[in-house]
């Protein structure tokens, strides 16, 4: 037996709180792989490349191509040709930034900001299908979601001493 048994049994650790770990990392991946792929399919109603789409929806007023680059988890340069794109079918365009006109910003236009709403509100409408729960369990989904993804409590001197 180890010595923090009476812990481990508590805070679930061990085989078996590996094989959970693993089991939710598994199901998170599976979910996310299928609302990623109904998202790209209501990106791909609109007319639109997943990519120009997750930059419309991410969109919400001005912003630098870096931190589209953020959002994308890409390099600035691929950045580039996405809002291209964009550019190109009127849903976007490109702005100085206030105080420093070297940078630009990236900013919807009317028609992007339809654009938006219309992928926003089908993307939303598929992704209820995933969620149909009792309203009170939705609610503890969502509650131990944002809580995994806000991370452990920081421990104090007197927890790990």
């Amino acid at each position: 037996m180890s010595p923090n048994a009476d812990t481990d049994a508590e805070t679930g650790a061990g085989a078996d709180a590996d094989a959970v770990i693993a089991e939710l990392s598994g199901l998170v991946f599976e979910l996310t792989g299928r609302l990623r792929a109904q998202f790209n399919a209501a990106a791909a109603e609109l007319g639109l490349p997943p990519a120009q789409a997750l930059v419309l929806t991410n969109l919400s007023g001005p912003a630098p191509m870096r931190q589209l680059a953020d959002w994308l988890s890409c390099e600035p340069s691929n950045v580039t040709g996405i809002v291209d794109g964009l550019e190109r079918r009127g849903l976007v365009t490109r702005r100085p930034a206030p105080g420093d006109r070297r940078l630009k910003h990236v900013v919807l236009t009317e028609a992007g900001e339809r654009k938006r709403r219309q992928l926003c509100s089908s993307a939303h409408e598929l992704a209820r299908t995933f969620f149909e729960l009792p309203g009170s369990d939705q609610q503890h989904l969502r509650d131990l979601l944002a809580r995994v993804l806000t991370g452990p409590p920081a421990s104090t001197d007197a927890e790990s001493g």
